[in-house]
């Protein structure tokens, strides 16, 4: 059975940092691309960060670029995403998402290249 349980969301100032975290089962982890997406109250999913199954690639939104970094631990079957520098567009539910091609390299932007996702944690920035 596939999970995956964010942690790690809350309310902070802007400005201030959090450590989002993921925790997978269920699949081959260590051999597929992993995706943080957020959905702003009101508006679609959008993509985040991605890192790809060696951490070789990565990938940012523009948005998030030079803020956030995105992480991850195969053999603890963890991935992270650290948030600095976090504004209130920030705002958003933040999901964790995997894909379901075993070994394949790069990483994607399209939430539609991912086939399991979290329940979300929420992340609310004030100003």
């Amino acid at each position: 059975q596939v999970q995956l349980v964010e942690a790690g969301g809350g309310l902070v100032q802007a400005g201030a940092s959090l450590r989002l975290s993921c925790a997978a089962s269920g699949f081959a982890f260590s051999r597929v691309a992993m995706g943080w997406f957020r959905q702003p109250p009101g508006k679609e999913r959008e993509f985040v960060a991605a890192i790809s199954w060696g951490s070789s690639t990565t990938a940012y939104a523009d948005s998030v670029k030079g803020r956030f970094t995105i992480s991850r631990d195969n053999p603890q079957n963890m991935v992270y995403l650290r948030m600095n520098s976090l504004k209130p567009e920030d705002t958003a539910a933040y999901y964790c998402a995997a894909e379901s091609s075993v070994g394949r390299y790069g990483v994607r932007r399209d939430g539609t290249s991912y086939t399991y996702w979290g329940q979300g944690t929420q992340v609310t920035v004030s100003s």
